[in-house]
């Protein structure tokens, strides 16, 4: 059974002053109301509160038995009947109807008006007549494009609508048919079009379809109509064989069916698409996709066929995209993009509300306590007429809508009601003799009629049956009154108003702390989102009281959410967040007062406190708010104690309060030593650092390193988006450097922090700028290297290094603090720095090196270009600040050439600025394959410096010596001889040329 509310959706009512028993009627965009009767059409005024006055009249071929309005080219339509005949009519430009009696202008569909006849269609009425091979039964006008769909038996036809330009100034509505649907089996007695999609309803089934047009992905496309692969077959032998048994007197009634999306074509319905258009349409449909067929079996129990087992009331409504809840869009008919749609349709004690875009689902089903009559669905309510009530019900559009619009809906950022959540009655209104219901606006728009043996009763007593309706309006009854009909205009009230009135109702339940006011308050939060997602709808200024309104229903549930014990606690968390209320503000809502001496706090509570605590939120509380909050997790959650108190948001909090707090805790189940690192932090607030290192010693580096790891935030906060260190991190800085590098590390390798950020840390806690980099930073990028991070940030730390080394070496600028590790340290412990080559010791030390610094730089930079993943060829532009004048920029650009194997400009180098590391280097270099460059380059370059003489002189012959006892081991003695100068001494080779002969006599 519906859960049935007390409250108050309908406000004021009028009556429609017609003159004749009205017998269709429905709304005209935001301002009007037709009223069909005999063969007029009456249009009244309706705007705001203000009575309902006649405006224009028209008269009709004949009776109408079906009308429509389309907002959408601002056109009415109707089929009418004279004769025995019906007739399908559409009434353009009726607002310039100005008397009963003005001239109309009647034209066919289709045909061409010409120029000079411009300025009479400008001032007057148009009727366009569209024949029709068979009769109409009933239309339906697209709400976005405006196109028609008209349902005749077993087809419907559909007329696009376009627009005649009669010259630059003017153009004149008029409509294409631009397709027939042929559908066997089904003879349509209410259908709804919109945007492509058709539902149609008969007495017992309702299809739903969607016709599509070309395809954009390059699928081929059937020119020709095209018909569905439905098993027709099994429809005609089941129809034989029912008209084979009802003519034996028996009455064949086929079993319920319900088959959603691909398995709706096994219905045994056929759709056909016969395109009537002209072929330079812009939209051509081509295709038809079956989305619903639903079919019920009647009921049989009185044994007639009665209209209560008759559908009716079959309604396509779509929601538009808005773009977000507080965009300034306009939702102009240009403008609508659909975002979801939803079909209803209902049984006399039954509706169901389908969604239909994305995925087609029931959503809710509707139990009326009474047989319905008629209803009407908008994006906030529907409304059911049965013979004595009006029934406003609750709807889930805007739920499944919001989900579509936003994918944060459901996460921890946004929430909404879920769709499953059930329906309910807001108000069960008493109203006699209920006929006819339609909707527009804020309108609900009622015609009554009481049955022949009450109009005299009526008669008697017209006061009181005007109490019993409820009328705030005090309004003179016509007297047409007296035949027992009337047309009433109901408003519906802003849903500001009903939405503060469900807030008030709630509160009746919150003392018993029931899921009834959860229900109450989603339903008043769904209303409001509803109204905002139907903008259209929205008078100016409504919209930022909406806005008030669906924040503070977003409070109103998180709440609800933080007090009650629900499997759904945690939806406080993002109901907070989208009410826009602060940390603070929420903590003020909470009731403290203990009653029995123990407070419980509730999960949806501390789930809210965790998160935003978590979350860095740029809000200090107080120092009695973060009290209470140590209190609520100590009683609660005293795991999350620690981490709690390291977040920025707890800055104010008495460091005594937190470290007598901390002390109760029984770190038996969770770790100790991030206990002891908050009490350390603690210290550091109280200036006691005596405790502080006292709790500092309790446990190991390695377990500091790893109670840091669990909780960054005692080194790293981030405020207003920037990395801020702690006063724990300032300290560690000046007294255990090599902690926090340790620690940071195992943070980065932990993922707990960026490698921009960590750098960033480093660079704001040693108050560098941006351009600056800290000794204890580089301590970083090599404790990176020894730690052996990943490949893909292995060269960049190269390059982070080598830079700062080369930038150093060549400003002579010392480190700020001292580093953490040695060249040797590096060498030792790390695969990437190698092993620094033997001649470069000889290189350096021909030179005073006096600074140690300079020294631990030189032999870092020389370290890693030894060591084997170094990518040399990169760096060689980066080596320009460091020139060749000085021994040590000398050396690290032979060690770079050496790698890239220019081992001759690296002899020319050394031979002109080092001569005695020429013969180590050649040693370790000029091996295997570039052994040939002792005899081919070391030995004529050296016999040549030598004939020019000069102070290097000695040098160079002790080092050709050299050269030449280790050539004349390696050659024979006439490959020796080709390599000795021509112009040699031959007393000074000769003992060599011996040493090369006798070599082959001693082997």
């Amino acid at each position: 059974m519906v859960q049935l509310y007390n409250l108050h959706p309908f406000g004021s009512q009028q009556v429609v002053p017609c003159k004749l028993e009205p017998e269709r009627f429905c709304g005209g965009g935001r301002d009007a109301l037709f009223v069909a009767a005999g063969c007029k059409v009456e249009v009244f005024a309706v705007a705001g509160q203000e009575l309902c006055q006649p405006r224009c009249a028209f008269s009709t071929l004949g009776r109408v038995l079906r009308l429509a309005y389309s907002e959408a080219g601002d056109y009415l339509v109707a089929i009418e009947e004279k004769n025995k005949a019906t007739f399908l009519r559409a009434y353009v430009n009726w607002r310039s109807k100005r008397t009963e009696n003005s001239r109309v202008c009647i034209r066919m569909v289709g045909h061409d008006v010409e120029a000079p006849f411009s300025e009479t269609f400008r001032d007057q009425m148009s009727i366009v007549e569209m024949p029709l091979s068979e009769a109409p039964l009933c239309i339906s006008c697209c709400p976005v494009k405006g196109d028609l769909l008209v349902g005749c038996t077993n087809k419907l036809v559909l007329f696009s609508l376009k627009y005649q330009i009669i010259n630059e100034e003017f153009s004149i509505l008029d409509f294409e048919r631009s397709l027939i649907i042929h559908i066997d089996n089904i003879t349509p007695v209410e259908i709804s079009f919109c945007i492509g999609y058709v539902a149609v309803m008969s007495d017992l089934e309702v299809l739903i379809l969607k016709l599509e047009s070309d395809p954009k992905n390059g699928e081929s496309v059937n020119h020709h109509p095209r018909k569905t692969n439905n098993p027709v077959k099994l429809s005609e032998d089941i129809s034989n064989e029912t008209l084979q048994l009802e003519s034996d007197d028996f009455v064949i009634c086929q079993k319920p069916m319900e088959l959603l999306g691909e398995k709706s074509q096994q219905s045994g319905v056929s759709v056909t698409l016969e395109s009537t258009g002209l072929a330079d349409e812009k939209i051509k449909y081509f295709h038809v996709q079956h989305l619903l067929y639903r079919r019920f079996a009647p009921d049989i129990s009185s044994y007639v066929l009665s209209d209560d087992i008759k559908l009716h009331s079959l309604q396509l409504l779509p929601i538009y995209q808005t773009g977000s809840l507080t965009s300034e869009r306009k939702n102009s008919s240009q403008e609508k993009e659909l975002l979801s749609l939803f079909c209803f349709f209902s049984l006399p004690h039954v509706g169901y509300l389908y969604m239909v875009v994305k995925s087609v689902e029931l959503m809710s089903v509707y139990q009326y306590p009474e047989k319905s009559q008629q209803a009407v669905l908008t994006p906030q309510f529907l409304h059911v007429i049965t013979s004595n009530n009006l029934q406003c019900y609750t709807v889930r559009c805007s739920a499944a809508a919001a989900r579509e619009e936003d994918p944060y809906v459901d996460t921890t950022l946004k929430a909404c009601p879920p769709v499953s959540m059930d329906v309910c009655a807001l108000r069960i209104q008493l109203f006699i003799g209920l006929k006819a219901i339609c909707h527009f606006k804020n309108h609900v728009i009622l015609l009554t009629k009481a049955d022949p043996e009450t109009i005299p009763e009526r008669r008697e007593s017209p006061k009181r049956l005007l109490s019993r309706k409820g009328t705030s309006v005090n309004l003179k009854t016509p007297p047409v009154a007296e035949a027992g009909w009337n047309l009433y205009i109901v408003n519906t009230i802003s849903p500001v108003q009903l939405y503060k009135e469900m807030v008030d109702y709630s509160n009746t339940y919150k003392t018993a702390k029931t899921q009834s006011c959860i229900h109450l308050l989603s339903e008043a939060h769904l209303l409001v989102r509803a109204a905002l997602m139907d903008a259209s709808q929205l008078e100016p200024g409504e919209k930022a009281e909406l806005l008030e309104a669906f924040k503070e229903s977003c409070g109103h549930l998180g709440d609800c959410y933080s007090r009650l014990d629900t499997q759904y606690s945690h939806l406080a968390l993002p109901y907070y967040k989208m009410s826009g209320l602060s940390m603070a503000e929420v903590l003020a809502r909470v009731d403290w007062a203990v009653e029995d001496g123990s407070q419980k706090y509730e999960r949806g509570l501390i789930f809210y406190i965790n998160h935003s605590l978590y979350e860095n939120l740029d809000e200090e509380l107080s120092e009695e708010l973060a009290a209470k909050v140590v209190q609520m997790f100590y009683v609660a959650e005293p795991k999350q104690l620690p981490h709690i108190l390291c977040s920025p948001s707890m800055k104010n909090i008495d460091p005594l309060t937190a470290v007598s707090y901390l002390r109760k805790l029984d770190t038996s189940g969770f770790s100790s030593v991030l206990v002891t690192l908050t009490k350390a932090a603690m210290a550091l607030k109280m200036r006691d650092l005596d405790m502080h290192r006292n709790e500092m010693k309790s446990h190991s580096e390695m377990k500091l390193v790893c109670g840091f790891i669990l909780e960054p935030r005692l080194l790293i906060q981030q405020r207003k988006g920037q990395t801020v260190p702690t006063e724990f991190a300032v300290h560690l800085k000046e007294t255990q450097p090599g902690l926090l590098v340790a620690s940071v590390l195992g943070l980065q390798k932990n993922n707990k922090i960026g490698i921009e950020e960590a750098d960033s840390f480093f660079k704001v806690l040693c108050g560098k700028d941006e351009d600056t980099i800290p000794q204890l930073l580089v301590d970083f990028w090599e404790a990176q290297l020894v730690a052996c991070v990943p490949d893909v940030v292995l060269q960049e730390l190269f390059f982070k290094l080598t830079s700062q080394y080369i930038w150093r070496l060549s400003k002579r600028q010392s480190p700020d603090t001292t580093p953490l590790r040695t060249s040797e340290d590096l060498i030792n412990t790390c695969s990437h720095y190698g092993l620094i080559s033997p001649w470069v010791n000889v290189l350096i030390s021909s030179e005073s090196l006096a600074d140690k610094n300079y020294m631990e730089d030189l032999s870092k930079l020389q370290s890693l270009i030894c060591g084997p993943s170094f990518d040399i060829a990169s760096m060689i532009p980066f080596l320009e600040p460091l020139s060749e004048d000085t021994v040590a920029g000398l050396s690290v650009h032979v060690l770079c050439r050496t790698r890239l194997e220019e081992y001759e400009w690296c002899i020319d180098r050394l031979l002109e600025r080092c001569p005695e590391a020429v013969i180590p280097y050649a040693n370790h270099e000029l091996k295997e394959e570039n052994r040939t460059l002792w005899w081919k380059k070391l030995l004529p370059e050296l016999c040549q410096r030598i004939k020019c003489g000069g102070e290097k002189y000695q040098l160079y012959l002790s080092s050709l010596k050299e050269i030449l006892s280790i050539v004349a081991v390696e050659l024979q003695l006439r490959d020796f001889l080709n390599v000795l100068p021509e112009d040699g001494t031959a007393a000074f080779f000769l003992p060599y040329l011996l040493y090369c002969s006798r070599k082959k006599s001693l082997t």
